[in-house]
């Protein structure tokens, strides 16, 4: 049985779904005013994981992933670049959907827009309001008052006393309390807004994921994911809008994954130590990213350096090479067999995609000694649950070093081994180096042979005479 850690619980629990086989999920997108960072590349990794799993394991899965397209840095980005902010929303939503498609990730059924569930923020505003968990300040602002809602901090699992204000909590003198947090913005002149009961404004941040949640999923849903910084407040405060406001449980499940770093320090912007998705794609390969991010489990911290991204490199190469010799496709899989059941075994323990990568590599060295078929088609089909090897080998050894990551606004040469060639020769650039070659070995000319595999070579092609002819792969 699939076990889950629940952060509401503290504990791992057997999950049990609302609705028997079936699983409603939310996760709390990206705000889009700027690049992904490896920060959204994780979360938008994990919980892809998380879904293709819970689809192997027979459920009909509802997954919601929300963008954020209206907020005090996306105004503020606007404003700086004098664009509307609906270009400029639009402008990174292409380009969030760009770098979610090159890591391999499968779109969300539902992406909802913050912009276009207002209305429906606006009657929870209203509700809340009546039941008196909500109230207009001096300033304009509908505050939720936070002391009123029994249940606050069960989340975080700290007192009020000892929760303070986060970070996009605005506290001044017109909240009763420095904890309340704002459910509808006072307008302010030159910013978006709405008409509401309230006068022309814009809603808080924590109330869109209640409302988009709510309306796609209901009041009642089974997981809820997203980074580990987002546990408080956004989260707790979701909780605390959408169980005021309907007087039920919220979610059954929550998840969070874990912080990126950098040398051991998290990754931000304001350390200076921020990567984004198509900074790493300009030398890794996106494959390679994808397995890097897969290989820590998903609650712990991950730790960002080229090392550990070379590291990845090598390790997904090996996984490449055991099938270098093997035409198969990824397929039905025998859950008996002692290795999948291991795979399976880890993945229903919360996700443990470690130890199932750990089982793609015992897999691989079996392949790379009994060259058995079979062995090599279920190292194909475990890879491709986690969403690895989705390529053959002769693929992803000719892309190699010299890939071109077509994203807008970017065209850059990726390098695996961060040192690019002197010459980058193209697909049938090689091609017809080695027909020469080929001729030049017909003919007896062996020095003209040599010569043309060391001009390939040092341009980092590596050739293999085989039985049935000549195959490349970059270096």
């Amino acid at each position: 049985m699939l076990k889950i850690y629940n952060t509401l619980t503290r504990s791992k629990q057997e999950f049990v779904p609302l609705t028997p086989g079936k699983v409603n999920m939310y996760v709390c997108g990206m705000t889009v005013y700027d690049y992904c960072h490896l920060g959204h590349a994780r979360v938008m990794v994990v919980f892809d994981v998380v879904r293709r799993w819970l689809r192997v394991s027979g459920y009909a899965v509802t997954y919601v992933r929300n963008i954020t397209d209206i907020d005090d840095k996306i105004i503020k980005r606007a404003q700086e670049n004098k664009e509307p902010m609906g270009v400029l929303t639009e402008r990174f939503i292409t380009a969030m959907d760009e770098d979610a498609a090159a890591l391999g990730i499968e779109k969300p059924d539902h992406e909802p827009r913050a912009t276009k569930y207002v209305q429906g923020m606006l009657d929870m505003i209203e509700v809340l309001r009546q039941k008196g968990l909500a109230y207009v300040a001096s300033d304009g602002d509908v505050n939720y008052a936070v002391r009123k809602f029994d249940g606050y901090g069960k989340l975080s699992g700290k007192s009020l006393d000892d929760l303070r204000a986060g970070e996009r909590v605005q506290v001044d003198m017109a909240k009763d309390d420095p904890l309340d947090f704002v459910l509808w913005k006072r307008a302010k002149e030159g910013e978006p807004s709405w008409d509401s009961p309230w006068g022309k404004g814009r809603p808080g941040w924590h109330i869109e994921c209640s409302v988009m949640s709510g309306s796609l999923l209901g009041k009642h849903f089974d997981i809820h994911g997203g980074g580990q910084d987002l546990q408080f407040p956004h989260h707790e405060n979701e909780i605390a809008q959408s169980e005021g406001a309907h007087q039920c449980t919220f979610v059954n499940t929550w998840m969070h994954n874990g912080f990126v770093r950098v040398d051991n320090e998290k990754m931000s912007k304001s350390l200076g130590n921020f990567f984004t998705v198509r900074e790493i794609l300009a030398k890794y390969d996106p494959e390679v990213v994808r397995f890097f991010i897969i290989r820590a489990q998903y609650r712990s911290p991950l730790n960002y350096s080229d090392h550990h991204l070379d590291d990845a490199k090598q390790g997904l190469t090996r996984l490449y090479t055991a099938l270098k010799d093997f035409d198969v496709v990824a397929g039905d899989i025998d859950w008996n067999n002692s290795q999948a059941t291991t795979f399976r075994n880890a993945m229903n323990d919360d996700f443990n995609t470690p130890e199932a990568v750990a089982v793609l590599f015992e897999l691989a060295n079996e392949v790379n000694k009994s060259k058995a078929v079979e062995t090599a088609r279920l190292l194909k089909s475990l890879g491709a649950i986690l969403g690895l090897l989705t390529r053959t080998s002769l693929e992803y050894f000719q892309r190699g070093r010299n890939v071109v990551v077509e994203l807008t606004g970017v065209s850059a040469k990726a390098d695996a081994g961060n040192m690019i060639p002197t010459v980058n020769y193209s697909d049938d650039q090689i091609d017809r180096l080695i027909e020469q070659r080929a001729a030049a070995r017909t003919a007896k000319n062996f020095a003209e042979s040599d010569r043309l595999r060391k001009v390939l070579l040092d341009a980092g092609i590596v050739l293999e005479d085989t039985a049935q002819g000549t195959t490349w792969r970059r270096s």
